[in-house]
């Protein structure tokens, strides 16, 4: 008995597929709407911890700073640093997919909206439940985007790039990034504290718990011998 799925056959674990093979793997209404909603609440989860002021995602810690020295909003500076991670994929040979510029894009529009409603509340109590509300649902979103097989968001391809470059592992890589951006931040002004050490723990078991329910089967494509034979 086979243990490998046959060409083409439905698959519901995550899969590495090029950006017309993610529009090509089926479910796609589904997938485009888990994909949006993930991109949304990533954002309001975002302003959540910047309205819960006590510290920010690593990545944010570096946003809060950049704003300090160029007239932008903590938004814009999100969308800004998407792009510049994403010229970073070049060498290191990362293809975008409708995710990736979905995400640098949908994000930081989304944290703005949040910001121009959500205002930082007096109380620590209510402080330190927005960051730990915004902790969660970025659990949420990650798992909600990250499951709709739909390109890697630019932070998170520059972190797979440098492993598949490097043979460093998934964890030293990311934690050697979040640590370089947090300390690049705070030389800038930005603002970390409980929620940043908050969020570093949490995020990766949080989204690794719920990514199971929440990743869409798809269906990847079959080879070219598959479709027509060899024509050589």
């Amino acid at each position: 008995m086979s243990l490998t799925a046959p060409a083409g056959a439905a698959r519901r674990g995550l899969t590495d597929l090029g950006p017309i093979a993610q529009l090509r793997a089926g479910r796609l209404v589904r997938r485009l709407s888990q994909l949006y909603v993930g991109l949304l609440l990533y954002g309001v989860s975002l302003a959540m911890m910047v309205r819960g002021d006590l510290g920010l995602a690593p990545w944010d810690v570096l946003h809060s700073g950049l704003i300090r020295h160029v007239p932008i909003t903590l938004g814009q500076a999100v969308v800004v640093m998407s792009f510049v991670v994403l010229v970073a994929w070049i060498p290191l040979r990362e293809t975008p997919g409708i995710g990736t510029i979905s995400n640098a894009l949908v994000v930081g529009f989304s944290a703005d909206a949040t910001l121009a409603l959500l205002d930082r509340p007096d109380l620590l109590v209510a402080r330190i439940a927005l960051m730990l509300g915004g902790v969660g649902l970025c659990g949420l979103a990650t798992a909600l985007y990250i499951g709709a097989q739909l390109g890697r968001g630019p932070r998170d391809g520059l972190m797979t790039g440098l492993h598949r470059r490097t043979g460093l592992s998934l964890r030293l890589v990311r934690t050697g990034l979040e640590v370089a951006v947090v300390v690049l931040g705070l030389l800038l002004g930005g603002v970390a504290g409980l929620g940043t050490l908050l969020f570093a723990l949490a995020i990766g078991p949080i989204t690794q718990a719920l990514l199971p329910w929440f990743t869409v089967e798809v269906t990847a494509p079959a080879p070219r011998s598959a479709l027509g034979g060899d024509q050589g």
